[in-house]
């Protein structure tokens, strides 16, 4: 890794300290981790993709009210659900301040968008954030966790595929609101298997 971006990742970690619960904190940290580890295997940029991880939930513990307040001076459309629930914007509202806080380019911010309900044009940048924030190593649950870190291994897109069934799964018996979104990735991830 270039010796700039180990100083920012060392500035970031100070700052996000600030904002950020300790358990979020370490998720960030392992999140970053479990980042370069894969951006390594499919040969993506390390420099980046560190810094994406490690600032994908700089928006999670927001205030709603600041959470709502980003969302309209940036005109980000609200649905009824993101209106109830604002802590669903965390990736677009993290997009946004990555790129006024550290000038963060395009490629990082687009992974932090889609890190929380995916995109069905994700590059392989992309997956890796999405994939790394439910395989860190500090998670324990769901149990598929330890079969999916091997599998991420050698099949991006089965792994996408199975942690999307998943929270398909688990969102169903909650009896929740599903984002159309991972339906609409899970499906041309099955296509593109054909």
């Amino acid at each position: 890794m270039k010796k700039e971006t180990l100083e920012l990742i060392e500035k970031i970690k100070k700052e996000l300290k600030k904002i950020l619960s300790e358990e979020r904190y370490n998720h960030s940290i392992a999140v970053m981790e479990k980042a370069i580890e894969l951006a390594k295997i499919y040969e993506e940029d390390i420099d980046s993709i560190a810094l994406a991880a490690l600032t994908h939930d700089i928006a999670k513990e927001l205030p709603d009210e600041e959470t709502l307040k980003i969302a309209k001076e940036n005109n980000i459309k609200l649905d009824d659900v993101t209106k109830n629930i604002p802590n669903l914007l965390h990736g677009k509202i993290g997009s946004i301040l990555v790129k006024e806080k550290y000038g963060f380019n395009e490629q990082i911010q687009r992974a932090i968008t889609f890190h929380t309900f995916s995109n069905p044009d994700m590059n392989m940048f992309e997956k890796i954030i999405y994939v790394s924030d439910m395989l860190e190593e500090t998670r324990s649950k769901p149990e598929e966790l330890i079969k999916w870190r091997e599998l991420v291994k050698k099949d991006m897109d089965e792994t996408i595929i199975q942690i999307i069934n998943f929270n398909l799964n688990r969102l169903v018996k909650l009896n929740s609101l599903i984002n159309p979104i991972m339906l609409e990735t899970r499906n041309k991830l099955l296509l593109n298997k054909k």
